[in-house]
């Protein structure tokens, strides 16, 4: 179950974002660009010869873009360097090396994570000439591309790809189920974790981590075998103080993608902040299972709609998505903290369901057949057959005479109809339409 990073760095200005577009593309997984609000706007998911690994624009979070400080740069690249597994270094043909790319490169020289120099902007054979004085950075082979029209990109990610991690985790602890906690800091994951494995600490035994900051235990008492990931502890605070939320997002995207099931966090005191649905939507986009806790639930004034008034108001921010166990639970207290671990389990057993095909035509082309696609253009769409796909997380195929005319609100009435009738409740599933 392993993750893979690929992070983008560079001064401001030399393309990163429109790089980081083109990759993502591949998937068609452009997330919402909602200004000031959603930095989660430069996180995607890429894929290329068959392999998926996540990307990461850091330059949508540098502050104070018209006067950028060298040391702002710095931290970003830092960061980069802690969390990726390959970093893509952008600089710009049109201005040369300058001071703040030497700089940036003179971090990345120390660092011992693989670097790709791609120098954006070369759309003729001239620019390919000038790109040449980019081996003075001294970081080795440099990839001319134009990432406004694609240029040179496919040789880019060959590298990229080869330089991401290959190796799976091996051994028992491989196939157990992983499970993590995530959420914006100051929420409680570490008190919520203690309070998992604080009594009988002689049950669990420590397992290496894939990453310095995240620690990955195993927990193995009341009939549960799994392991946890706690990626709590921000112990480089003093560097990234400013930039907490940005962190935060890094190192759940590391968290989220080496799980089955992820624990979302929420803080009672403070409700469903821009930065959970942020958080949310990146456990969606990598397929895991969810559970949410409201933390903090003995800090709360309660009356006997509290817990009504709280759950609508989760479900109006994570819609359209909003089959998901909700508990309100007290790490403090240890209120409900082992009823969250068997609805974790229960969501990773979901996930790992499959369906027989005779019980799933029977079900679905039943709901089909009392509510059918809507004809489009006087032309009638018939769902003949539907069946499982040998995926890792639940998938579904409905073959049809006109896949291409099935609207997503038809898409979603087939999702809701499978939730119902086969409990999915906090797994996302994918769903396809195909030629007959």
């Amino acid at each position: 179950m392993s993750s893979k990073i690929a992070a983008i760095v560079g001064r401001p200005n030399v393309g990163k974002s429109t790089l980081f577009n083109r990759i993502v593309e591949q998937r068609k997984a452009i997330v919402d660009e909602t200004a000031g609000v959603t930095r989660d706007r430069n996180y995607g998911k890429g894929e290329w010869n068959g392999v998926e690994f996540s990307v990461i624009d850091t330059g949508g979070y540098v502050v104070n873009s018209d006067d950028v400080f060298e040391a702002e740069i710095n931290k970003q690249v830092h960061l980069a360097i802690d969390e990726a597994d390959v970093i893509m270094f952008v600089v710009d043909v049109e201005a040369g090396i300058t001071d703040l790319d030497d700089a940036v490169a003179g971090i990345l020289r120390k660092g011992k994570k693989p670097v790709v120099v791609v120098v954006n902007k070369v759309d003729n054979n001239n620019r390919i000439m000038d790109a040449q004085e980019f081996y003075g950075l001294g970081l080795g082979e440099i990839y001319c591309i134009s990432s406004m029209t694609g240029s040179g990109t496919g040789d880019l990610l060959d590298t990229v790809v080869e330089n991401l991690p290959k190796t799976e985790p091996i051994g028992e602890e491989s196939e157990l189920p992983h499970l993590s906690v995530v959420g914006r800091p100051n929420v409680g994951k570490s008190s919520f974790i203690n309070a998992l494995l604080g009594v009988e600490r002689n049950i669990v035994t420590d397992v290496a981590g894939t990453t310095r900051d995240s620690i990955h235990t195993r927990y193995n008492k009341f009939g549960h075998d799994f392991i946890i990931i706690d990626t709590a502890g921000l112990r480089k605070k003093g560097k990234v103080h400013e930039d907490l939320e940005f962190y935060s997002v890094l190192r759940s995207v590391r968290t989220i993608e080496e799980s089955d099931v992820c624990f979302l966090m929420i803080d009672a005191t403070r409700g469903v902040e821009a930065q959970d649905v942020n958080i949310f939507n990146l456990i969606l986009r990598n397929k895991k299972g969810v559970v949410i806790l409201v933390n903090k639930w003995d800090l709360i004034e309660k009356d006997t709609h509290s817990t009504k008034r709280i759950t609508e108001e989760i479900h109006e921010k994570i819609a359209p998505f909003t089959d998901v166990p909700i508990l309100f639970i007290s790490s403090l207290t240890k209120q409900r903290v082992h009823k969250a671990l068997e609805t974790a389990m229960e969501v990773y057993d979901r996930r790992q369901q499959k369906i027989k095909t005779s019980d799933l035509n029977e079900v679905m082309l039943e709901a089909i057949e009392k509510y059918g696609p809507p004809s489009v253009k006087g032309k009638s769409i018939k769902i003949k057959y539907v069946t499982q796909l040998p995926t890792q997380t639940p998938s579904f195929a409905f073959f049809a005479n006109l896949p291409q005319y099935i609207k997503e609100p038809y898409r979603r009435y087939i999702e809701n109809q499978i939730r119902e009738k086969f409990n999915f409740t906090g797994v996302p599933i994918q769903i396809y339409f195909r030629q007959k």
